[in-house]
C-alpha cells in the first residue's frame, strides 16, 4: 500500500499522520480562540472582580494551556504537510490561484502561531500572575492591565485572521481548480493588497499606530462584531 511504502510521499501515511494532526489542532486553536473572544471577554464584562479572577485562574489559566499547544501542533504540522507536497516542487504552483491561497493561509496562520506564544502567553502570564498575586494577599501587578489591552488585541486580530485563513485554506481543494493562473501583473496587484491590510492590521493591533487604542483598533477589533464582518 502507498500509505506504507511511500511514507513521505504526498499520498503515504507521514502525510496522513500530518493532517489528522492539522486538522484536529486547528479546531482545538479557532475552537478556543472563539471561546477566548465571542463567550469570554463577554462574560468577564459582567462578572465582579473577584469572580473574573477566579476565572482567570481556573479556566483561563487552564484553557490557555490547550490554546497553545493547539496552535503550536497546527503550526508544525502545517509545515511538515507543505514541505512533503510533491506539487509543491515546482514554482508553477505558487503562481496558480490555488497556490496563492495556500501562501496566505501560511502568512496569516504563521502571524497568528506567532501572536500566541510572543504576545498573548507572556502578557496573560502577567495578568493572570497579577490575579494570583492579589487572591493571596499581595499586590496587584502595575503591569497587568497594559499586559491585558496587549492580550486582547494580539487574540483579537488573530480572531480578524482566522477568517480569511480559513477561506484561503479551503480554497485548493474547493475553489482554486476553478480559476486559472493569474498573470504576473494581477499576482502582484493581490499580493500587495494582502501584504498592505496583513501588516497594517498586526502592527495595529500591536499598539504601533497610536497605542492599543487608535481608530483602526476601535473600529476593527473593539468589538467581535465588527471584526467578524471585516474579517
Amino acid at each position: 500500500m502507498e500509505l506504507f511504502s511511500d511514507w513521505m510521499g504526498g499520498s503515504g501515511g507521514g502525510q496522513a499522520i500530518g493532517r489528522y494532526a492539522h486538522y484536529l489542532g486547528g479546531i482545538t486553536w479557532i475552537g478556543l480562540l472563539y471561546f477566548f473572544n465571542f463567550i469570554q471577554g463577554s462574560a468577564f464584562g459582567e462578572m465582579s472582580d473577584g469572580a473574573r479572577g477566579e476565572a482567570l485562574r481556573k479556566i483561563t489559566w487552564r484553557t490557555l494551556w490547550w490554546f497553545r499547544w493547539a496552535a503550536m501542533l497546527t503550526w508544525v504540522s502545517g509545515i511538515w504537510i507543505l514541505f512533503h507536497q510533491e506539487v509543491l516542487d515546482s514554482g508553477d504552483y505558487w503562481k496558480s490561484a490555488s497556490g496563492m491561497g495556500i501562501a496566505f493561509g501560511v502568512v496569516l496562520g504563521t502571524t497568528m502561531a506567532a501572536n500566541v506564544w510572543m504576545v498573548i502567553w507572556p502578557a496573560q502570564q502577567v495578568a493572570i500572575g497579577s490575579s494570583v498575586a492579589v487572591s493571596e494577599g499581595g499586590e496587584a501587578d502595575p503591569e497587568a492591565p497594559a499586559a491585558a489591552k496587549r492580550a486582547a488585541r494580539a487574540s483579537r486580530v488573530n480572531t480578524l485572521f482566522s477568517i480569511p485563513l480559513i477561506f484561503f485554506m479551503m480554497w485548493p481543494s474547493h475553489f482554486g481548480a476553478n480559476f486559472g493562473n493569474p498573470d504576473s501583473g494581477a499576482r502582484l496587484t493581490i499580493w500587495i493588497v494582502f501584504l498592505v491590510i496583513w501588516l497594517v492590521m498586526e502592527v495595529s493591533a500591536l499598539g504601533k499606530f497610536g497605542g492599543y487604542d487608535n481608530a483602526i483598533n476601535k473600529m476593527v477589533l473593539d468589538k467581535h462584531q465588527s471584526t467578524i464582518v471585516y474579517g
